[in-house]
């Protein structure tokens, strides 16, 4: 883009309120949907967020052009919960145009040391992926749905994946079992057997499911480290709801629900019943406490 056109969208976004950085990002690849099939992206971080506008289409000398405006908490969730896995992209790859206070210059330097905090976000919110998808296959293949099953077990092995190269200080790529060849080829080496192997599909299923299983259980300390100590952090136990508005698992996409049961069951965190506050004879609340 020339810097005539760069200095035509700072002065149309720059006056902008509320205005906190703004980016432009080409597209190199016309076959990839990195911009969502456009030209050029305008990513326009604000600190407050305006339905209204948050997704213009533009064109501007045959080019078309995407405004996504967003808020720094919203940019920062799809970082963590991968719901825009081109994120990261056009975070490394766009041209500031406005950064106040060096907000973006921030984020990329948290992007590409893995902070501690968005580190175990980010390990949190893939395990919960990867447990339901693993358990969604289960239950697929227990119903004799062996075409769902491969497709959800599919899911679980890219969340796997997602969870080792986090666990590499690496960032999840587009082309993710590329990541894995060189990373874990063990990894890689389910996702061969499941998609090529000569053997029958439900066997191919039944293969993965053993070894998700095997790596859930291994690695659900370690990927539920932020919920653990947020339990742990106070004596009385917590509800469900309690934990959702918790600053530290703020903008997670989490199944929370799936998440506590298995911890129970691991033993990593406790089950507490207690009379429920509706008042009925014999119903119980479940809370959730740390460990005894």
């Amino acid at each position: 883009m020339s810097q005539s056109q760069k200095d035509a969208f700072l002065k149309l976004i720059g006056k902008e309120e509320g205005l906190v950085s703004f980016l432009l990002v080409g597209n190199p690849f016309s076959y990839q949907p990195l911009i969502d099939g456009m030209d050029r992206l305008a990513l326009v971080v604000k600190n407050a967020a305006d339905p209204a506008k948050e997704t213009e289409h533009w064109m501007w000398n045959e080019h078309r052009i995407l405004v996504r405006r967003v808020t720094p908490e919203q940019l920062e969730s799809w970082i963590v919960s991968g719901s825009n896995r081109n994120v990261i992209y056009w975070l490394l790859q766009g041209d500031d145009l406005i950064d106040q206070d060096g907000y973006l210059a921030k984020l990329r330097t948290r992007l590409m040391d893995w902070s501690p905090v968005m580190r175990e976000r980010k390990l949190l919110s893939e395990f919960s992926r990867f447990v339901r998808s693993y358990l969604q296959a289960k239950q697929d293949l227990k119903d004799g749905q062996a075409l769902d099953a491969y497709s959800n077990v599919l899911s679980s092995l890219h969340y796997w994946a997602h969870i080792v190269l986090v666990e590499e200080g690496m960032h999840p790529e587009l082309t993710v079992w590329e990541q894995m060849r060189r990373v874990n080829p063990g990894i890689y080496k389910l996702f061969e057997e499941l998609t090529t192997s000569r053997e029958t599909l439900e066997q191919r299923v039944q293969l993965v499911l053993l070894a998700c299983e095997f790596s859930m259980l291994n690695k659900m300390e370690s990927s539920c480290a932020l919920l653990i100590r947020l339990i742990e952090s106070r004596t009385e136990g917590w509800t469900p709801a309690e934990l959702k508005l918790h600053p530290d698992l703020a903008g997670l996409s989490l199944e929370l629900s799936v998440l506590l049961q298995k911890l129970v069951s691991r033993g990593c965190i406790r089950e507490i019943a207690r009379s429920s506050p509706l008042g009925y004879g014999g119903l119980l609340e479940l809370r959730y406490a740390a460990k005894a």
